[in-house]
Parts: C-alpha cells; structure tokens; sequence
C-alpha cells in the first residue's frame, strides 16, 4: 500500500506490451472454456450478426488522398481549423482519413447518418446467448459476410450446424459457403430473390434460430455500454479486437 505508484512512462510500457499480446483473446478462450465444461455451450446452433464501432476521427479528418495534413483545406488558424464540406461528394475509394486511415465512411441502413466506423462481429451459440467468435473487420460491404465464414471455421466441427442471421446474410455466395461448411443457412428471407428456399423456413428449427439470434442484440448492447466500445479509444484496427475478446 505504501508502494509509489507507476511513473507514467512505465504505464505506458505495460499498456504496450497489453496491446501487443493477445492478453484479451486468451481470457476469452479462458472463460469459453469454463463455459463448455459447465455444459453451457452446445455446437449445433449459431446465430451470426454485426455492429458498426464508431472511430476515434472526425469527418473533419476525412480528406482526399494526398492532402497535406499539416495545412488542411479550410479557414481559421490552429489544429481545429473550420472546413466547409457542403457539396462535397467523400467516397473511401477516393478519400481518408487523415487521424485513422484504417477507419471507413459507412451507414448502417437508409437513412442512417454516415460515420467513420469499424465493423464488429460475433457468432453466438443459440441454446444459452453466449458469444463464441468475435472479429473486428474495416467496415465494408463484404466484410460482414467474411467475417462469419472465418468465425465458423475456427469451430472445426464435423457434424451439420445451423447458422441465422438477418437479410443481409441472404446472399447466394454465402449461403453457398454456409452449405460448403455443412452448415444450415437460417438466415432471414430478402422481399425479392431470396436464396433461402420453402424447404429451410418450413423446417420449425426455422423459426427458432430467427427467434433466438435476436439475443445478439443484447451482446451488442453491453460491449457499446460497459466496455465502452461505442467509440474506439485507440487509433487503427489491430489496438481495437482485443477488447472484443470478450464473452
């Protein structure tokens, strides 16, 4: 108790060697591990789904590639100079940002205000609501999709499996990959060309799994409050997944 605390240096050296060791992901094996021996994960049923991560950058710092960073477009002197962007078309394909360029400009539906975000992603198993994958990927269109493939094949199991996941997750290449994994695609039906056909959503399990991966919600929910992982505290995507590694 009368030790002197750590000289800030120090603190600074030990939250390195935190960052740069997979610390998180052994925990949560750790703990999935405790959780299997207490029989409370099964290996047949898996819901899939994601969650955008807002960046620590502002759309301020969103600029096209090749902007000088220490004199900016804009008016006003110092490090927040004003910038006028009425009309300005952004696209990632053209721009980046300037404070994360790993961060990507994404919306997460119609309507939806876009933001500099990473994607996060967890496979959870159905019978008890308990994560068992976690990824955190650039926010792009495919990522959501790869991701659950790489998450399903780190399960390495050899029986059959079902798999939900919302509309999104109706794509034929994935749903054919989902199959190639001898996986049941219980993913939500699009309106139009859906892949999913009468003979999976006639099947009672069906409507259980899309009952039941709404559960994620509630994983989502607690990362964004208690983890505080609505807004990353680190700058680029390899500082981030640690603190996803968590059941």
């Amino acid at each position: 108790m009368d030790d002197p605390v750590w000289d800030p240096s120090t603190f600074s050296k030990n939250r390195e060697r935190l960052l740069a060791c997979d610390i998180a992901g052994a925990f949560f094996r750790s703990v999935r591990s405790q959780a299997e021996a207490a029989k409370l994960l099964t290996d047949e049923h898996f819901s899939v789904d994601d969650t955008l991560i807002e960046a620590w950058a502002s759309l301020k710092s969103f600029r096209p590639q090749g902007t000088d960073t220490q004199n900016p477009p804009g008016s006003g002197g110092g490090r927040n100079a004003e910038v006028n962007l009425r009309g300005e078309k952004r696209r990632n394909d053209t721009h980046r940002s300037t404070t994360d360029p790993e961060a990507r400009l994404y919306r997460k539906g119609k309507g939806k205000e876009a933001k500099l975000s990473f994607m996060g992603h967890v496979l959870m198993e159905n019978r008890n609501g308990l994560a068992v994958g976690t990824r955190l990927t650039m926010a792009t269109g495919m990522a959501e999709r790869a991701a659950a493939i790489s998450m399903l094949e780190d399960l390495l199991t050899s029986h059959r499996i079902t798999v939900a996941g919302d509309k999104a997750y109706d794509d034929a290449r994935f749903v054919r990959e989902l199959r190639g994994l001898n996986a049941t695609p219980h993913v939500a039906q699009k309106d139009k060309s859906s892949t999913i056909d009468g003979r999976t959503t006639s099947h009672p399990g069906y409507g259980v799994s899309q009952r039941i991966r709404k559960r994620l919600e509630e994983i989502f929910g607690w990362l964004k409050t208690l983890p505080f992982l609505r807004k990353t505290r680190h700058r680029g995507k390899g500082k981030v997944p640690g603190s996803l590694h968590s059941p």
